[in-house]
This record gives C-alpha cells, structure tokens and sequence, in this order.
C-alpha cells in the first residue's frame, strides 16, 4: 500500500511540473495576432549589432533577419525626432538603427524587452497602427505594427530600455482573414 501511495505521489508530482512548463511555455502563445514567423525567427541566432548613437552611427537592418543590438545608455543617443515617450530617467538604455524596405505595406517590429520604439520618417514620427505584448514573454515580448512607405530611408529609435541587449525582427505583416 505504501509503494502505490509513493507512486501516485510520484506521478502527481510529474503531472504538476509538466502543466506549469506547459503553462509556461503557452505565454507565448496568447498573442491575438499570428506570430508563427516572429516566433521563429525568434528561435534562430541573431546577428549582433551595435545601435548608433545618431542617425549617421546607425547601423542597418533588413526585414526577416533577427537582431541583437547592443544599446547605449540612453543619455549618450541623439534622436533623430523627439521620442514619442519621455525618458524614463537614469539608467534607461537607447539606440538607432536604419532600415529601407522594398514595399510599401504593414510592417511588424517584433522585440524582447518592454522598451519603446519610434519610426521615423523625413524627420517626422509615423503612428503605430497596432500593438500587442505579454509580460511573461520574450521571444517576443512587445509587436508594434507601423504602415510604411516602401523605398523611404526610415530611422528606428530605441527608448527607454531595461538592459542593454535588444533582440528584433522585422516582418511583413501577414494578410488578415476575415
């Protein structure tokens, strides 16, 4: 009795540690949007990268391709236009990054920290469309979506950071069924 007792404990056990990984793992997946393509770029090895400080220090990225930026603190980076959000004070990492697309369309900019993120175009900030995140997610975190115009030189700013690392993706956004 006491060996079936010791079993039972044993399987109740394997089933509470395997529906909490479970658990786990699916918060990732609660996204009211499609991420199959953001979340497996996120699975691949980025490209590491340093943010610029300024327009002309920035380096530059493609769509499709996962990236780790190494940011700066925020203090040390010149915006090309003001930040959409005020700075979040001492200790907040920040960076530029270039980016020219081909098409015209929505364009998602996937990332792994709750930072903020500004488009900018001939000097002027293009409007989100759309956002979503989940707080107990990394792979991705936050998904801004920006209508773009293609061909454009487009600067990407980084605000407001937690940590110097930034993971991003850059992905069409797929057609909506409806």
């Amino acid at each position: 009795m006491q060996r079936v007792r010791h079993a039972l404990c044993l399987i109740f056990v394997w089933a509470l540690i395997v529906t909490v990984r479970s658990a786990a793992a699916d918060d990732c997946l609660d996204f009211k949007w499609d991420v199959t393509k953001e979340r497996a770029l996120f699975a691949g090895t980025p490209a590491a990268l340093a943010a610029g400080m300024d327009s002309k220090s920035a380096p530059a990225v493609a769509a499709n391709r996962l990236y780790k930026l190494k940011l700066l603190p925020q203090e040390q980076v010149t915006f090309a236009a003001s930040p959409g959000r005020k700075s979040a004070g001492a200790g907040a990492f920040a960076g530029i990054a270039r980016l020219r697309i081909p098409a015209s369309g929505s364009y998602r900019f996937s990332l792994d920290l709750p930072i903020w993120i500004d488009v900018v175009s001939n000097g002027m900030l293009v409007s989100a469309q759309d956002f979503q995140g989940q707080h107990s997610c990394a792979a991705p975190h936050k998904i801004v979506e920006f209508e773009l115009s293609g061909g454009a030189p487009l600067t990407l700013q980084f605000s407001n950071a937690p940590s110097e690392d930034l993971l991003l993706t850059i992905t069409a956004t797929p057609v909506r069924k409806r």
